[in-house]
């Protein structure tokens, strides 16, 4: 190691030789890496596209960074190119050539023409662009760096250029193809809506699909316009093209699609079985109106085979119903399927609530005549009893019976008056059959003899 100098201690050969090496291995990676990002796609697309926003913006600066990029590698090139040649002289090199060597290498020995500082200082910075001094800093006539601090301002140029094209190039894949597939969609089903009558203006779904439609124009628009408007950089990624594509909008209306697409498929299955559902339709109502009708026909039957029974009244015909189940029809004859779809639905639900009615008055118009062949039955059950031990002659028990049964099949009957004269037959039946079947105490042994 020789005495130092302005740029500290003079390097040796073999420090020489390996900061030469070191130098020349970032050289060709620095070189890799220009010409990729001069063929990168996204940059190709960006050159030739019709920009706005903060897209626009963000491409003028980038451009102007890659041509100042492109000025310090030249520059760089050269000095590395000075400084081998330098090396190159002597296989030995003096000391006077180390120290010219460790002041090309370390010292501040490449200059940048003021040209294209100055240009790179008229353009706008980018948010996330370093602070580098020529870029966002007045405009200077010329730059002095040292080969470490050029290479260190390439690589911030680079990563910040190939951040800004690699963002628009991802926007570019991901969004614009799967607008256009969503729009085929659209399509699709735009034609199967009108098909089933479903138009703007004449239904809900026809007005959103004229929405999605119009979404979709203006969200292609930006997207190809202005890509970095849908970009979502990631949460701590220093990475070039670090977070993803904002898709909110294309998903709200692939969203909104979704329930217009199945809404028209509940269209669709109407048509398919809308014959079908309306002969269930009537059969139900008919079924109602039938039960209803039977009602009507027991309550004045109670009314008049039983007294003192509070009988509620009977509704009429489902007539409102029928008049929406001739509406249907309507809509079926004229294929106006949009409208039909939601008009069956309610119809079924109202149907089936119309005939579990009818169902429910006729049990509560009929359960005072179950109630009275429920007498009649317990009364028949408890002779039959009766009978089996012998004892139908008993005059109580005669008397009884034929009181209760006087009561029940007479006109009109009195419920509560009958249910106490079959009470009492019970009663006078079971004071009766309880001794008679427990009987006398058997005392003989197991010989048959009386002790």
């Amino acid at each position: 190691m020789g005495v130092a100098g302005a740029t500290g201690p003079v390097m040796d050969r073999d420090e020489v030789d390996r900061a030469l090496a070191r130098l020349g291995a970032e050289y060709e990676a620095i070189e890799s890496s220009l010409l990729a990002l001069q063929d990168h796609a996204g940059r190709r697309l960006l050159e030739g596209a019709e920009l706005t926003g903060v897209t626009k913006d963000r491409w003028a600066a980038a451009e102007q960074a890659i041509a100042l990029l492109w000025s310090y590698f030249d520059a760089y090139t050269a000095a590395l190119r000075g400084a081998r040649e330098l090396r190159a002289r002597r296989r030995r090199p003096s000391h006077e050539d180390l120290a010219e060597l460790t002041d090309v290498l370390r010292g501040e020995s490449v200059t940048v023409a003021g040209g294209a500082v100055a240009a790179a200082a008229q353009s706008p910075a980018p948010p996330s662009a370093p602070p580098v001094t020529g870029i966002t800093g007045p405009a200077k006539l010329s730059e002095r760096f040292t080969l470490a601090a050029l290479v260190s301002r390439m690589n911030d140029l680079y990563a910040h250029s190939l951040d800004m094209i690699v963002t628009a190039d991802a926007v570019w894949s991901a969004l614009p193809a799967r607008i256009d597939l969503l729009a085929a969609e659209l399509q699709r089903t735009r034609s199967l809506a009108h098909s089933v009558g479903v138009r703007p203006g004449e239904h809900p779904s026809g007005d959103d699909l004229e929405s999605i439609t119009h979404e979709l124009a203006i969200l292609r628009a930006q997207v190809v316009t202005d890509p970095l408007a849908f970009w979502r950089p990631g949460m701590g990624s220093s990475a070039p093209g670090g977070g993803r594509p904002d898709t909110e909008r294309y998903d709200r209306a692939a969203r909104a699609l979704e329930d217009v697409r199945r809404e028209i498929e509940a269209v669709l299955t109407v048509r398919q079985d809308a014959e079908q559902r309306l002969v269930r339709l009537r059969d139900v109502l008919s079924r109602a109106d039938r039960t209803l009708t039977e009602a009507r026909s027991a309550r004045g039957e109670v009314l008049a085979k039983i007294a003192a029974s509070e009988v509620p009244a009977v509704g009429g015909p489902p007539t409102a119903l029928q008049e929406r189940l001739a509406l249907a029809a309507d809509y079926r004859r004229h294929a106006q399927w949009h409208r039909l779809s939601p008009l069956l639905e309610s119809l079924e639900r109202e149907a089936e609530d119309e005939l579990l009615r009818a169902r429910e008055s006729l049990t509560a118009v009929t359960a005072p005549l179950a109630v009275r062949a429920e007498l009649r039955g317990r009364l028949d059950a408890y002779r039959a009893k009766v009978a089996r031990h012998g004892m139908a002659e008993d005059p109580l028990l005669i008397e009884r019976y034929d009181a209760a049964r006087r009561m029940l099949w007479s006109a009109p009957c009195d419920l509560r008056v009958a249910e106490q004269a079959v009470l009492r037959y019970q009663q006078a039946a079971a004071e009766l059959l309880v001794p008679r079947q427990s009987g006398p105490t058997d005392r003989t042994d197991h010989r048959g003899r009386t002790p």
